[in-house]
């Protein structure tokens, strides 16, 4: 068993000791500071005096807190600013000038209707990074548009609508990609953004949208479709289909027969032998021999398609064993292959045992999973427990700006802190 990359009781520094972030956020689009967090990223949390409502946004209802703001508001802190006060706003300076970045995750503009827009803010922090977080962008006819995340994927054409029981198109299950995707892509940019503003003093305002992450990171299918407008002389298929253009990425996959599911003794196993080097070592494998010299196919990208002969041998022969030993073989006969897990068999699997530790139900009130990165031998850190609304605002007033208890009672007494 490998060691697990994180301790429940670890202390580590993280990757991001010593980054600050500022972030003012309403539902999912505060995940984008949540990877920054879990690298050890200060991220404080501004929260007007209602809270957000992501904690009793979505399902599930963990003790009374949705497991949505358990998991993104994970290792922030969170302090009450009302930023329609003059107090608040100089509070919200001030943290700014101890800051590397803030983060407006919500619709554009809510900071500039505060009079926190990017030019205040970089005239009390010139190397700060704003960096605007919304659903179709501040450009575009749909820049005022409502919307949650399943629109994203909608816009970005990632599902089709399926047919529910009584005959209405319905939303299919599927992973959603915008409101996962934009953190990765807006903490990639942050970072690289605090670098340039470290090395040369000049902070810069960017914006990116969610509905942008989901076309980009659905760059391959778009992509094909977009080559396949060129004429055929320039743009084919693959040798292994006699150059016949295939559809884009997954839907290309229909009627493969070396690249395909099947049933096995106790479940289903993806096969993936569209090497020719891999099919050989295949039918060697299980005896078949004579599969590959009947079919021995070509070289790359071979996936058989529709020889539905073939395909009824496969699949007597995968009914044949089990799950876990056509992994074993897989593993020992050099061919690829994948068991076809669900999120709730998932976790059963050995392969996720060895690589996931969860993070218990104690520590962050709904068991997590953790950042996916191991660093050679350091452990990550174990964020804390998602706050309650304003639970460090007296904590970071006096730690990071340095404020007294006058200074807190005064702010009280104004409103500033709710």
């Amino acid at each position: 068993m490998a060691t697990s990359p994180i301790r429940p009781e670890s202390t580590a520094p993280g990757l991001l000791a010593g980054v600050r972030v500022v972030e003012c956020s309403m539902l999912g689009p505060g995940a984008v500071s949540t990877p920054l967090a879990d690298l050890g990223a200060e991220v404080v949390k501004v929260e007007s005096p209602q809270g957000d409502y992501v904690r009793r946004m979505t399902w599930p209802i963990v003790e009374g807190v949705s497991l949505m703001h358990l998991h993104i508001s994970r290792g922030k802190k969170s302090v009450v600013l009302d930023l329609r006060t003059d107090e608040g706003v100089e509070v919200f300076l001030d943290l700014v000038r101890r800051a590397d970045v803030v983060l407006e995750a919500m619709r554009p503009g809510g900071l500039e209707r505060r009079g926190l827009g990017f030019d205040r803010l970089r005239s009390v922090n010139p190397s700060i990074v704003q960096c605007t977080v919304s659903g179709y962008g501040s450009t575009g006819p749909y820049r005022n548009l409502a919307s949650h995340g399943i629109a994203y994927d909608a816009w970005a054409g990632i599902f089709s609508p399926e047919t529910d029981d009584a005959g209405y198109p319905a939303i299919p299950d599927h992973v959603s990609i915008g409101i996962n995707a934009a953190p990765l892509y807006a903490a990639l940019a942050i970072l690289a953004a605090v670098i340039r503003a470290r090395a040369t003093g000049e902070g810069c305002q960017m914006e990116l949208a969610q509905s942008d992450a989901a076309a980009a990171f659905d760059w391959y299918r778009s992509e094909t479709y977009r080559a396949y407008e060129r004429p055929e002389s320039e743009v084919t298929g693959n040798a292994a289909d006699d150059y016949a253009r295939r559809e884009p990425a997954i839907a290309g996959m229909r009627g493969g027969v070396r690249y395909q599911i099947y049933e096995s003794a106790d479940g289903y196993v993806l096969f993936m032998a569209s090497e020719q080097a891999f099919w050989k070592n295949f039918c060697a494998a299980v005896g078949r021999i004579e599969l590959f010299e009947r079919w021995p196919g070509s070289q790359y990208g071979d996936h058989a398609r529709g020889n539905r002969e073939l395909q009824g041998e496969l699949a007597a022969v995968f009914r044949a064993r089990s799950t876990a030993e056509w992994v074993d073989l897989g593993i020992e006969a050099d061919f690829p292959l994948a068991p076809v897990n669900t999120p709730r068999t998932l976790p059963d699997d050995p392969q996720f045992r060895d690589r996931f530790t969860w993070i218990p139900t104690e520590r962050l009130g709904a068991e997590q999973l953790p950042f996916p990165l191991r660093i050679e031998g350091e452990e990550l850190p174990v964020p804390t427990r998602a706050p309650e609304v304003g639970e460090h605002t007296e904590a970071v007033l006096r730690e990071v700006l340095g404020y007294d208890d006058a200074r807190i009672a005064a702010l009280r007494e104004s409103g500033a802190l709710g």
